[in-house]
């Protein structure tokens, strides 16, 4: 059996530093005129690694959800997030984002080393994290952060169409598409819109 004196010297040699795991973070849905903004959180298995990882918006839809389902399955641990659309209004959206952002990082079954973010805005967080522009397309923890958010957000809208089926939500996503907008001024907002967002302020009656 080991001495202590050698169990400490052997835990002196092990470079507790710099090993940890990495996060990566991405939203979806800040845009929209309707719906919450997604957030996600992933930390990859680097022995597990997985193919035709990018920014969500260069992939096919049905990519995306075959990517969807492969890192649910194969990375280490992921969390998605939102904020609701009562707190976009009350926040804004920037902030609305950071927050869903930080619960996506808080609810990862692993703590993380360190969280790299797409974009230039970071939340706040009790961990070391970096902003990555462009990231969704360099890094493939936030590759895979962006195709969860956005898939997720998907899902979200085409349960929004089931409830409002006269406003599109399943085609155009919440965004101010032209169809879109004529549904606005034809029967006003629902209770899924951003009523601090002007396209839908002036569709009040």
């Amino acid at each position: 059996m080991p001495s202590k004196k050698s169990l400490l010297l052997e835990q002196k040699t092990l470079n507790w530093s710099t090993e940890g795991l990495t996060a990566g973070v991405d939203e979806a849905g800040r845009g929209p005129l309707a719906g919450p903004v997604v957030a996600a959180a992933v930390i990859l298995d680097d022995l597990n690694p997985i193919r035709g990882l990018n920014d969500s918006k260069k992939l096919t839809a049905k990519r995306r959800e075959a990517l969807f389902d492969e890192i649910r399955a194969r990375a280490l641990c992921f969390a998605i997030a939102e904020a609701s659309v009562q707190e976009i209004d009350q926040l804004n959206i920037l902030q609305a984002t950071l927050l869903a952002m930080r619960r996506a990082v808080e609810a990862l079954r692993l703590p993380p080393k360190l969280v790299l973010v797409d974009g230039n805005r970071l939340p706040t967080l009790s961990i070391r994290a970096e902003a990555i522009v462009k990231g969704d397309a360099l890094v493939p923890a936030i590759s895979a952060a962006s195709i969860l958010a956005k898939v997720h957000r998907d899902r979200l809208c085409e349960a929004m169409h089931q409830q409002h089926p006269s406003y599109g939500f399943d085609q155009h996503k919440g965004y101010g598409t032209a169809q879109h907008l004529a549904a606005l001024q034809a029967h006003g907002p629902t209770d899924c819109h951003r009523m601090t967002f002007a396209p839908v302020a002036r569709s009040v009656r």
